[in-house]
């Protein structure tokens, strides 16, 4: 092996000789600023890991959020993950090794990678697995607040997925531990998922800070963007962007929202609520309609078998209504009566969510307003531009990638006319 190769493989081998002789590194699973994530294997267990790499040897003091060194935000970092450590939906901390240029952080591995990769393959996800996905997120950021814990930069790209598509929150880069009361001014996180109250402390110096509510906001901006693809207050112009943020001006209109159920669209207005004391907490989003199991979410086919005419759970309702010796009533007839009403009543709530027939007349005035062509389009447009592509309310999320699909379609098109 080449000696830049070596020193590239191992960059301190001071740091490194620790994790060198527990780990075994592997191929690359991203790149940063100043850090590099690499898969590994332990060699003692057999399993796999993801290492992050942190180069220190640029530090400086005025680097960071509020005048930190990345050494300090990283220790930072550290003692807040073993602060929040245990719980099944965040990021597991497995070892530390640290020297005076590099440390090593080694995590548990998520084979799925991002909720962001994720979405993008996807274009939008359903009611159902939305659900699925903001209830591991409300339960992971339970425990955090519980610690008094603000992660202040929540979004797709910061939540991984496991083998069997459980979150992962992680990224607390950008995390601080506060004291009850304690405000926040620092202007941090990204910018379409920055509630109102930190871009006020930063614009304004009367500002009254913010805390822990500024992570529910950001979970309505995920929750809004992964039923419909595109974030509530995008827009290419970021100034509009910000503004639009502070007033909190978003809106339902889109084709997508068409099939979309109230209680949906009424957690996120309770959510996205610009003034931080009005908005719901976690705890009251938890218990919010949204979360509650309906029948009509549920496949009932199960339960049907389960109480056919061999199910020993049918036969033993048969033998009480023997033991009461009622004649009269028969609670077997009576069940699947019941039955067909609920099902009547979920096909009958469900008519104005129904998608309409296909109609050549439809599809040649607007073909965006069919479904299963709206799923087309915005899978052909994500294959063109690389990213989700929606037009609508002002939102176009292509808009920074235009350029180069319009030339590299253009070329196309002027060698085929050559030809």
């Amino acid at each position: 092996m080449a000696k830049d190769e070596m020193d590239d493989l191992l960059p301190d081998k001071d740091a490194a000789k620790g994790f060198y002789a527990k780990y075994e590194p592997k191929e690359i699973l991203g790149r940063g600023i100043s850090s590099t994530v690499r898969r590994c294997i332990e060699k003692e267990t057999g399993i796999e890991y993801a290492a992050k790499i942190i180069d220190l040897s640029n530090d400086s003091n005025d680097a960071g959020v509020g005048g930190k060194t990345m050494l300090e935000a990283t220790i930072e970092e550290v003692h807040i993950l073993r602060m929040v450590a245990g719980h099944p939906y965040i990021i597991e901390l497995h070892d530390v090794f640290e020297s005076s240029t590099f440390i090593f952080l080694v995590f548990e591995l998520c084979k799925n990678g991002e909720l962001f990769d994720y979405l993008t393959s996807v274009v939008a996800l359903s009611e159902k697995k939305t659900r699925y996905i903001m209830r591991q997120l409300f339960e992971a950021l339970q425990h955090v607040h519980g610690h008094n814990i603000v992660h202040r930069d929540l979004k797709p790209e910061n939540i991984l997925l496991d083998d069997n598509l459980n979150i992962k929150l992680t990224d607390f880069g950008f995390a601080r531990a506060i004291k009850p009361g304690e405000k926040l001014y620092d202007l941090c996180g990204t910018p379409g998922y920055l509630a109102p109250e930190v871009l006020k402390s930063s614009m304004f110096e009367d500002a009254e800070g913010y805390s822990k509510e500024v992570d529910i906001w950001a979970c309505g901006v995920i929750m809004f963007t992964l039923l419909v693809g595109c974030p509530p207050f995008w827009h290419r112009k970021q100034m509009v962007m910000l503004r639009n943020i502070m007033e909190g001006k978003y809106s339902f209109t889109s084709p997508e929202w068409a099939d979309i159920t109230e209680p949906t669209k009424d957690l996120i207005r309770k959510l996205l609520v610009v003034d931080p004391m009005k908005r719901i907490t976690i705890k009251e989003a938890l218990e919010h309609p949204f979360f509650q199991m309906m029948l009509w979410d549920q496949d009932i086919a199960p339960l049907k078998r389960s109480l056919s005419g061999s199910s020993r759970r049918l036969s033993r309702i048969s033998q009480m209504a023997l033991e009461m010796k009622s004649r009269t009533f028969n609670a077997r007839k009576m069940f699947q009566y019941a039955i067909l009403c609920v099902r009547a009543m979920v096909r009958i709530r469900r008519l104005r969510f129904t998608p309409e027939p296909l109609s050549m007349d439809v599809a040649r005035v607007d073909p965006y307003r069919i479904k299963v062509l709206r799923k087309v389009i915005d899978g052909c447009a994500f294959r063109v531009y690389g990213h989700w592509v929606k037009k609508g309310e002002g939102q176009n999320r292509a808009a920074l990638f235009e350029n180069t699909p319009k030339i590299e379609l253009k070329h196309i098109y002027v060698s085929n006319l050559s030809r």
